[in-house]
């Protein structure tokens, strides 16, 4: 009796043994171990020969490739779904060929050995394998073509609210998120974090808003988020996002129409600069005082319908081109407009160009620049003003609220020795230019641009980079009379700045 135990235990070591190929193929599908190349190169190793997954075009998938030449018909017969499986041998060498129905593709397997029942198994189990391994990765794919897919139509979407075309982006978003836009107002945020961090920032901005919200990864910049929302309510949810990390930051625009998403995005990257000097890390465009809320609103409203009158004979869809491309060629460079706007930088400048020759304004001018930017963010609600005889704006500019408010911000400066306030002002009469400053100073360019950099988080705007911070402390200038103000329908000055050409 003890013999036979004996031999029953040695027998059922030996066929567990024999049976241990079974848990190595189970444990390539453990996570981390999906990988059908992987699956491949052990089924070769269990069989002691050779092992390759062609597709139905006989593309090599995985594996070692042989010579289809003796059993091209067989390969035939199978991609076109007439056999299952085949056996073939010749040459030395002993074939296994079995259809894989995920790939439409065959499996082929070679040995010097005759096909035994342990490896006639380990064949069709890995068969099966394979096919629950690519179908997965066909189901990823197809998930990701379609994330791919949705993300365009969500950065189309909003390149038509930058031009204003609210019909078109209200139709095209109507067929996958119902309701979004139906809406007259929205606020637009921007969330900044490091680009590798960005897309699963982007995924919880949409978890967060329960897709809810217009949430389209920046095409311009690697680490924004844009986030377009008609509720109140998400500006909390996603102050409670950046909340958990040390380098997030989010900036937000105050409430505008559908139809001036562009001005409402010049504010929400305003804002974020500030953000950067917060200790919340977020910051709202209404949250600091903004020189045009500091001027008569009439008053402003006719110089602004004054200094965009050359625009009004234009086609309504090219007048809107034509202010959208401006606005955000002011905020950005060509190149990052372009982006944002779906079209080339040569479009951006060409449109950047004509509105300077409509305008009768030079861009090279920081200073006009400042002012053009300043009446398009009045724009928003001429339909409403009255037509009123408009002042020159430097009578917009000296009322006394605008006086006291350059003078408290400006004066920020004056506690540094190194006297940032008067590099600051002769960079700015340069055009931004760092080299014509130094010349000017007498200083080296790179002494320029720290002083401009330091001037930065006393201000709390961002200034090397232009756009709207620069344009304020721009305006700041003129109100204090540091600098003189531009030229309105007068003739080009100059080389082109580099602001606007880059």
């Amino acid at each position: 009796m003890a013999g036979r135990e004996d031999g029953i235990r040695r027998a059922e070591v030996r066929a567990a043994d024999e049976r241990a190929w079974e848990r190595e193929l189970l444990d390539l599908l453990r996570p981390g171990g999906q990988k059908v190349r992987q699956v491949v190169a052990w089924l070769a190793n269990a069989v002691a020969g050779t092992a390759c997954l062609l597709d139905d075009t006989g593309t090599v998938l995985a594996g070692t490739s042989l010579d289809n030449g003796p059993f091209e018909d067989l390969l035939g017969d199978i991609v076109a779904g007439r056999i299952a499986s085949a056996a073939w041998e010749g040459q030395g060498r002993h074939l296994r060929l079995v259809r894989v129905a995920s790939a439409a593709g065959v499996l082929t397997v070679s040995r010097a050995q005759p096909f035994d029942r342990r490896a006639s198994d380990i064949v069709s189990h890995t068969v099966q394998i394979l096919e629950l391994l690519l179908k997965a990765r066909e189901s990823t794919a197809s998930v990701r073509r379609l994330e791919r897919a949705t993300s365009d139509l969500r950065l189309a979407i909003l390149q038509l609210l930058m031009v204003e075309d609210t019909v078109a982006a209200r139709r095209v978003a109507a067929g996958l998120w119902p309701g979004l836009l139906d809406t007259d107002t929205a606020c637009v945020y921007v969330v900044e974090s490091h680009p590798e961090e960005r897309d699963r920032l982007a995924e919880e901005c949409l978890d967060a808003t329960r897709e809810q919200a217009l949430v389209v990864r920046c095409p311009a910049m690697d680490g924004h988020v844009i986030v377009v929302t008609p509720r109140e309510t998400e500006a909390g949810v996603l102050r409670s996002l950046i909340g958990r990390r040390p380098r997030v930051f989010l900036g937000g625009s105050a409430r505008h129409s559908l139809a001036r998403t562009a001005t409402a995005y010049g504010q929400a990257v305003s804002a974020l600069a500030v953000a950067h000097f917060r200790p919340d890390q977020a910051a709202v465009y209404a949250e600091r005082t903004h020189p045009e809320r500091l001027m008569d609103p009439a008053a402003l409203h006719g110089w602004t319908a004054r200094v965009l009158r050359p625009l009004d004979g234009l086609p309504h869809h090219t007048r809107a081109e034509l202010l959208a491309t401006t606005r955000l060629g002011l905020e950005f460079t060509a190149v990052s407009a372009a982006k944002v706007l779906g079209v080339s930088r040569n479009t951006v400048r060409a449109r950047m160009e004509r509105a300077e020759a409509l305008l009768g304004i030079d861009f090279s001018d920081l200073t006009a620049r400042a002012v053009v930017h300043l009446a398009l963010n009045t724009q928003e609600s001429l339909e409403h003003s009255p037509d009123v005889q408009a002042p020159v704006p430097a009578d917009l500019l000296t009322g006394p609220a605008m006086r006291v408010w350059a003078h408290d911000l400006l004066a920020r400066l004056d506690a540094d020795a190194r006297d940032l306030r008067r590099t600051l002002r002769t960079w700015i009469a340069a055009g931004g230019n760092a080299e014509r400053a130094a010349q000017t100073l007498g200083v080296h360019a790179q002494t320029v641009r720290e002083h401009v950099r330091a001037a930065e988080p006393v201000l709390e705007r961002q200034l090397l980079v232009g756009g709207g911070d620069l344009y304020e402390v721009v305006l700041a200038h003129l109100a204090a009379g540091d600098l003189d103000p531009p030229t309105l329908h007068g003739v080009k000055r100059g080389e082109p700045d580099s602001l606007v050409h880059r």
